[in-house]
């Protein structure tokens, strides 16, 4: 299972937009036979970040999601071209 969380912050007046842009592009996700789970989140008391989780079924899933057209289109055309910043940080299961 490959499990992480990517950060991401937006400028104040992109926040509908990429709200919109993370709705298209979770919904397509989750669609992937390799996707488990994709959920992007907005921080509670910060609403210019977000917060998304991704899990797959292994590196081969993961792989095909960012080469999918919906992540192209989604994510490097409109989520990266409008982020001020960007981090990940990869998971380790406990159990």
């Amino acid at each position: 299972m490959v499990s992480f969380n990517v950060r991401l912050k937006f400028a104040a007046e992109d926040r509908q937009q990429m709200a919109e842009v993370l709705r298209q592009l979770a919904e397509a996700s989750r669609l992937e036979p390799g996707c488990v789970s994709y959920v992007p989140h907005h921080l509670e008391d910060d609403p210019d970040t977000v917060v998304i989780y991704e899990q797959y079924v292994d590196q081969k899933a993961l792989a095909a999601h960012r080469e999918s057209e919906h992540f192209k289109k989604y994510a490097v055309g409109e989520l990266y071209q409008k982020m001020r910043e960007r981090s990940v940080e990869n998971l380790v299961a406990l159990a």
